[in-house]
């Protein structure tokens, strides 16, 4: 129970960080924005600022019964590692664009993390019980 409770507010927690993924480019451009100038000036940017904040809040619903929404969670952990792993190739190769690796890779990253091992935890947890 304990780890579907932290589960929960990971769930919550990281949601709500996706949901501020256009502040966060507005202070911190070169940790979060992959472009020149205001990130508003940029439709790529505002594309992904639009799917994430989606994604957030999916996430933050979810939270309410992790076990029903499984599919959602792991596909935000996988798709975490990805598009982390992407932006750390194209941050390398890039030279303007090295602050993603001390912001929105290592951000990712962390989610991936934190939410891959809660629910193998609570995935364990669930099948001691049921078994």
């Amino acid at each position: 129970m304990a780890n579907q409770r932290l589960l929960s507010w990971a769930l919550i927690a990281f949601g709500a960080i996706f949901c501020l993924v256009y502040p966060l480019a507005m202070v911190w451009p070169s940790g979060w924005a992959w472009h020149e100038g205001s990130p508003a000036t940029n439709d790529y940017f505002l594309m992904i600022v639009g799917i994430y904040a989606t994604l957030g809040v999916f996430l933050m619903r979810a939270a309410r019964d992790p076990a029903a929404n499984a599919s959602l969670i792991w596909f935000t952990v996988w798709s975490s590692v990805v598009h982390a792993g992407v932006m750390a190739y194209e941050a390398m190769r890039t030279p303007m664009q090295g602050g993603h690796l001390f912001g929105d890779v290592p951000a990712l990253l962390l989610v991936a993390l934190v939410l891959g091992l809660l629910m193998s935890r609570t995935d364990q947890a669930g099948s001691r019980t049921t078994a």
